[in-house]
């Protein structure tokens, strides 16, 4: 390191929130050295394409880097990559490697991510079964598409929709098997539900829902996916995406506050104030909505990873920014703002039996909380600045998509 011959500030995790982080301490002017730590052995990347443009070949590896080899070099961060952090060493101020070595800080970050739950199944260990959470799972999933090939996805959350589309362009045929009586169930409201499940219809796609899965078949590689005692279904792959579980054991073993995530403050500052975290693994409250949440976003990683850099270089700005999140489904892009909370009042713009647009406002006591837009681009910008600034709408005009949401504040 030419900055000296510790880290300063050593970075755990090369996902969106440790890049940033690394590039924004600099910029705030950050004159300590910076090494950034990852288990995956290439640079840095954007992971929202790996179920999307990237599974379907539409990009490559490097099309989708975060930054390059030279701007980390110009930077002056050091990246070791393909290396796990195995222990914290708080007493001493340093971590450990898998590699036998330790990495002195100052200050610490972790940004560790989330991994996918695992299904426990006889068969789940088969070959031809997957999980997407990098660019490696995605180059197995490629290697064993085939044109007319069957293809069973286990969960219909955004994952495993945005998987099926891919699958779906790619020529597979493909059965999404979703335990719960509608997909999304656990992340939006029902006519938003019964969209996606016609457009996944339309576009050639089995959606089952209250299908649960009893065993994945076959010998030393997939043939199917039972689903009954009398039902098999065909697979020459399956995809499992049920969720996925924050990576906190490195903090809980070194005893920092663990509650589904890495508790931190407003500053993504954690029970100790030389470790930060931020992005999926991080736990923390959010000034607009009640108790602790955990986010597993781009927008969230992104921002937290700021607002963690900002307090390292001795710059604290608290967090609160809208939430948002995006999903590519064949044509239909959904944007969604702030976040949908229980006992909100549901109202639709548009008809979720016909067309490919639609929005779906949540109001809690008339104040806008949250916007799920389908290729709705005006209604999702107009709506996030809603959000931010506590708009009440009245509920009785919300519902005309003729009405721009801007005008319908109260």
């Amino acid at each position: 390191m030419s900055r000296g011959q510790a880290a300063c500030c050593v970075i755990v995790g090369t996902g969106h929130a440790g890049a940033r982080a690394a590039m924004r301490l600099r910029r705030l002017g950050w004159d300590k050295a910076i090494a950034l730590i990852g288990e995956e052995d290439c640079l840095p990347y954007h992971r929202p394409p790996l179920s999307k443009d990237y599974l379907k070949g539409g990009k490559s590896i490097e099309a989708i880097q975060i930054a390059s080899a030279t701007s980390f070099d110009k930077a002056e961060v050091e990246i070791r990559l393909a290396q796990r952090v195995v222990r914290i060493d708080r007493a001493n101020k340093r971590v450990e490697l898998d590699t036998g070595r330790t990495v002195a800080y100052d200050k610490l970050l972790l940004a560790i991510g989330a991994r996918p739950k695992a299904l426990s199944l006889p068969g789940a260990h088969l070959k031809g079964v997957h999980y997407l959470r990098n660019a490696n799972d995605v180059d197995r999933i490629r290697a064993a598409v085939r044109t007319g090939g069957q293809a069973i996805v286990i969960g219909g959350g955004y994952i495993g929709l945005e998987v099926a589309a891919s699958l779906r362009h790619l020529g597979m045929q493909v059965t999404v098997l979703e335990v719960l009586d509608r997909v999304l169930k656990r992340v939006t409201s029902e006519p938003l539900s019964r969209f996606f499940s016609r457009i996944h219809g339309e576009e050639g796609a089995i959606i089952r829902t209250g299908a649960g899965v009893e065993a994945i078949v076959g010998e030393d590689v997939v043939r199917g996916v039972q689903v009954s005692a009398t039902e098999v279904l065909d697979a020459d792959i399956v995809i499992i995406g049920i969720g996925v579980r924050p990576n906190t054991e490195l903090a809980e073993e070194a005893g920092l506050e663990i509650a589904d995530g890495i508790v931190v403050d407003e500053f993504a500052r954690t029970s100790d104030p030389d470790i930060y975290a931020a992005g999926d693994c991080a736990c923390f409250r959010h000034p607009d909505f009640e108790g602790r949440i955990r986010l597993e976003s781009v927008q969230n990683a992104h921002d937290q990873a700021v607002i963690a850099a900002s307090a390292i270089s001795g710059k604290p700005v608290p967090y609160d920014a809208v939430p948002w999140f995006w999903s590519d489904q064949y044509d239909v892009k959904l944007q969604i703002a702030g976040l949908a909370v229980p006992g909100a009042e549901i109202i639709v713009r548009g008809d979720p039996a016909e067309g490919r647009n639609l929005t779906v406002i949540h109001l809690k006591d008339g104040r806008l909380v949250a916007i799920d837009a389908a290729n709705n681009p005006r209604d999702f910008v107009q709506g996030g600045k809603l959000i931010a600034g506590h708009a009440m709408l009245d509920p009785a005009k919300a519902s005309d998509p003729s009405l721009e949401l801007a005008q319908l504040a109260v």
